[in-house]
């Protein structure tokens, strides 16, 4: 697929041949045969308030939310959480590439990497590639905030709003909202999106050329400005231990291959939950309600769930440059 060509989003006459398998056999999306086995297998099991979500249903997910996620993901290496067996059984992280991986799966070797360090990593370019490690049981994403061109170069700054045992909701939603005021008296733009657990993010595009160190630095200030109007809220120890219960703003994942998850992936958690852009108008109506929830699911956005605007695609590409802030 050429860059910045729109992925491919799985056509109704796709998924009508995705749901008449019922054992194992081949898939054909978008052009490419990908191959599938025990569709059936559950992999999120079934909560008080969630249907159970299987194989087949992921793909799904994938095949249809690829329009939305590979941009998030495109051009850039890829660490991914596999489950094989659902979440209920031990999963793990995995950077390198998998030597069965179909031959149209593009690869990346990390020039930068030390002996012992993964070498060849999946970018996820295309819709198929998507679906294909979603057959391997990739129940998490985490793109690279830089991109294989440019792997010292992040794109985004990352803001992480880290609750605590004792950080509630409506808290996470009030340092969101400072975040934003902040961001709007800079001139900033961003948007936030939620981690599909208890915290929120925000991501702030940047320029070409922008390094690590400045985008760490940048959103170490910027969180110590907004913790310093709630600092009941905030802690800044490291170890969970220590924090007395209170959020962390964790500025340190702007980082060379430290990642959060990508939008639109979902998260191996009970109930399928996923990371979905939230635009701030849900936030503060959230806020004002005292906490309303903002949660969704595999589930929920296969039926069409999802907010009605995403405020973090238009945002990719930004050439936007981090103003100083003394």
């Amino acid at each position: 697929m050429p860059p910045g060509d729109a992925p491919h989003r799985a056509t109704a006459d796709e998924l009508a041949a995705l749901d008449a398998l019922t054992g194992d056999g081949s898939w054909d999306l978008d052009g490419r045969a990908i191959a599938l086995r025990h569709l059936d297998k559950v992999l999120f099991p079934a909560t008080a308030s969630t249907k159970a979500v299987t194989k087949r249903d992921l793909v799904r997910y994938y095949a249809t939310a690829g329009a939305a996620a590979v941009p998030f993901l495109r051009d850039r290496p890829v660490n991914v959480q596999r489950f094989p067996n659902g979440v209920t059984a031990a999963g793990f992280w995995q950077k390198q590439l998998p030597g069965h991986a179909p031959p149209w799966v593009r690869r990346w070797t990390n020039p930068g990497a030390k002996p012992g360090d993964s070498e060849v990593y999946a970018v996820v370019d295309d819709t198929p590639t998507l679906v294909w490690l979603g057959t391997q049981g990739v129940l998490e994403l985490n793109g690279w905030t830089s991109t294989a061109a440019a792997p010292d170069a992040p794109t985004w700054a990352l803001i992480d709003i880290d609750p605590g045992p004792e950080t509630a909701w409506a808290e996470v939603l009030l340092l969101a909202q400072l975040f934003r005021r902040a961001l709007d008296q800079l001139d900033v733009r961003a948007a936030a999106k939620t981690t599909g657990q208890r915290g929120l993010q925000v991501w702030v595009p940047v320029a070409d050329g922008t390094s690590f160190d400045h985008t760490r630095a940048w959103v170490e200030r910027l969180s110590r400005l907004v913790a310093a109007v709630v600092p009941d809220l905030v802690s800044w120890r490291w170890h969970v231990d220590q924090r007395r219960g209170r959020a962390r703003l964790d500025y340190t994942q702007n980082a060379r291959n430290r990642t959060l998850v990508t939008p639109w992936s979902p998260r191996p958690r009970p109930g399928a939950p996923v990371s979905v852009p939230v635009p701030w108008d849900l936030v503060d109506a959230a806020a004002e309600a005292g906490g309303a929830p903002l949660q969704f699911t595999v589930a929920d956005l296969l039926a069409g769930g999802a907010p009605a605007v995403d405020p973090l695609t238009p945002l990719i590409g930004l050439q936007q440059t981090l103003p100083d802030l003394g």
